[in-house]
């Protein structure tokens, strides 16, 4: 029997998800939509991270983010020939980034693995969060085989190169099979500044603020979400942004 994997998109899945389902966890702690991502190899890559996750939230220090983060990318890059693997991601653009990259890692250093994406049947802010146990089964008894990986490899490569029209490109090629990509793909292009531009985020965070007539985290956060739900930002990525508009950071 192939042994059984799951790659998860965070922690508080991670506590929640079915035993009945089987097979071993590993949770990919990274939020790759945010920041830079160009580099040369992986070491470099995990180093460039660790160094701008420290100083754009203040939290985690490089041993951490070793152990907890790349530790857990280094398990993925020894699941054994043949396994299958699942991995549970959503559509937004913070998740499917790292979709994309976790996929890129199994098709650079395993091989012969069936891989299989789940989502949530129903899409809110809340994603995996919001579902029961037996939604959690219904999602991983409804994967979607990912028959070409290499596909979904290449959207990681483009975006890590900054390949705009490539990524764009390749989003609407696998459109038929994966079209909620081409939906995240062009939110993440919306979100580039230009001149005179700030990006799409921070426009709705403007237009938040102003409407509700307030910077508070609070209220303006639980507001993005239900406008942007697209990129899936957590408080600490909006936070940041409010800090960036008020000139604190």
């Amino acid at each position: 029997m192939h042994k059984a994997f799951h790659i998860l998109n965070g922690d508080a899945l991670r506590e929640r998800f079915p035993s009945a389902i089987g097979g071993e966890l590993i949770v990919a702690r990274e939020c790759l939509s945010d920041g830079p991502v160009k580099s040369d190899g992986l070491q470099g890559l995990f180093q460039l991270r660790a160094h701008f996750l420290t100083n754009a939230y203040g939290e985690g220090t490089t041993i951490d983010y070793k152990k907890g983060t790349v530790g857990e990318f280094e398990r993925m890059m020894r699941i054994p020939e043949g396994s299958m693997v699942t991995l549970w991601f959503e559509d937004d653009l913070f998740c499917q980034v790292n979709f994309w990259f976790c996929v890129f890692l199994l098709s650079q250093h395993t091989a012969n693995c069936s891989l299989y994406l789940a989502r949530p049947e129903s899409h809110t802010r809340y994603g995996f969060g919001g579902l029961s146990p037996a939604q959690l089964l219904a999602a991983f008894r409804q994967k979607k085989h990912i028959k070409a990986p290499g596909q979904i490899a290449r959207l990681w490569e483009q975006y890590s190169a900054g390949a705009l029209q490539q990524l764009l490109a390749m989003a609407r090629e696998i459109k038929a099979d994966f079209p909620f990509i081409e939906t995240a793909v062009e939110a993440y292009l919306d979100s580039l500044p230009s001149p005179g531009d700030p990006g799409r985020p921070t426009r709705a965070l403007r237009a938040i603020m102003e409407e509700l007539g307030t910077t508070e985290l609070g209220p303006v956060f639980l507001a993005f979400c239900e406008r942007e739900p697209v990129y899936g930002f957590g408080d600490l990525q909006v936070e940041r942004l409010i800090g960036q508009i008020l000139g604190r950071a």
